[in-house]
């Protein structure tokens, strides 16, 4: 059985930390990236296919991974965007009969390295406990001085632009040419359901590459801007920045999910920060301040807004925050067709307890 012929391999954090496992599949070697946890139950094949996880080392507390195979229609963009995979429980056979494919071959035709048999509670307790840091996964454990040396040049995520690796490198379209409304999208790291839940909606979107300038966008005359989801520190992205800043100018409508939100709020001037560990599961609660309801929502970030001066904003209001920690989970320009939410309403995966704000978006363009 495969599991009999499976070599040793290792998780080395950059402060030291080694964890134990073993290889998963034929794919051996290193690599290096931001370890990070992702708390769903089921959504694997989606939240390895997310570009926000561009350069990230998963690590999935479920126990369980590959049990229900993979899907071809289950991706959010083209192959897979994690650096690694940690689990604990690695399922080579899957049971669901829809599938595919498994999840094995699945990670062998992207040519990704993961581990499985590793104690990932405790991993997963020592990131809560001393924060996100970079890590390298590896079999070749007789090196590990020389991949400590490695991974000590290995950039932080904090700086770190990484919109123009998962960026589309041309403009496409998406959805019915005579449709009700177009929208403008720009791409810094765009998912495949945010495009579905538009054009379900009767949008025909073209999607921008992540420096796309304004004058360029409207030429397509669009009804509404978007900015999309996606990974590393939003503070790098200045053409965004001012591509957004010139939107809201013109008091066009413009909507932001995550990476998105937190261009549209240093378009207005608000910093952003690197967070101690982020937010990622597809079970965070937030409050819409607006309504009172509570949501349960997707999430997927390592940055947030500073909340302490989008208080003080005399232009911006807090339309939701975060209940586990009250962070800043979306905002909205006043007296203009603006707003954005940090975590991500179209799912996939996760409840869809926020898709209402696709529908907000439609009427502030009607």
């Amino acid at each position: 059985m495969k599991y009999q012929l499976r070599k040793p391999a290792v998780v080395l954090l950059a402060d030291g930390t080694v964890f134990q496992g073993k290889a998963v599949g034929e794919i051996t070697g290193s690599a290096f990236g931001e370890v990070c946890f992702n708390t769903g139950m089921t959504g694997y094949q989606e939240i390895f296919t997310d570009p926000s996880y561009y350069g990230q080392l998963m690590v999935t507390t479920n126990a369980h991974i590959g049990n229900y195979g993979t899907h071809n229609d289950e991706v959010e963009s083209e192959g897979i965007k994690i650096a690694g995979l940690i689990c604990r429980n690695f399922s080579y056979n899957y049971s669901r009969p829809a599938a595919d494919d498994s999840l094995e071959n699945f990670l062998a035709k992207n040519n990704l390295i993961a581990i499985s048999d590793v104690d990932t509670r405790a991993l997963v307790s020592h990131i809560r406990d001393n924060g996100a840091q970079n890590a390298v996964i590896t079999t070749e454990v007789d090196r590990l001085d020389e991949l400590r040396k490695q991974l000590s040049e290995v950039p932080d995520m904090d700086g770190l632009e990484l919109a123009s690796k998962v960026s589309t490198k041309e403009p496409y379209t998406v959805g019915n040419p005579d449709a009700k409304y177009r929208v403008a999208a720009v791409d810094i790291g765009i998912k495949k359901n945010i495009l579905r839940n538009m054009v379900q909606r009767d949008c025909y979107v073209k999607v921008f590459p992540y420096n796309t300038s304004f004058e360029t966008l409207a030429e397509f005359k669009p009804h509404g801007y978007f900015f999309s989801n996606g990974p590393g520190d939003p503070e790098p992205l200045k053409d965004a920045i001012s591509t957004a800043k010139e939107i809201l100018d013109r008091d066009l409508p413009l909507f932001g999910i995550c990476l998105g939100h937190q261009v549209i709020a240093l378009a207005n001037g608000i910093s952003t920060y690197k967070m101690h560990h982020g937010h990622r599961g597809i079970n965070h609660p937030i409050k819409n301040l607006i309504t009172g309801k509570g949501e349960i929502t997707s999430q997927n970030h390592g940055f947030a807004i500073n909340r302490e001066e989008t208080e003080a904003h005399p232009e911006v209001e807090i339309t939701h925050v975060h209940l586990n920690d009250h962070t800043v989970a979306g905002i909205r320009v006043k007296d203009k067709k603006c707003f954005s939410v940090q975590y991500h309403p179209e799912a996939s995966p996760g409840p869809h307890d926020a898709s209402y704000l696709f529908d907000q978006f439609v009427e502030s363009m009607a």
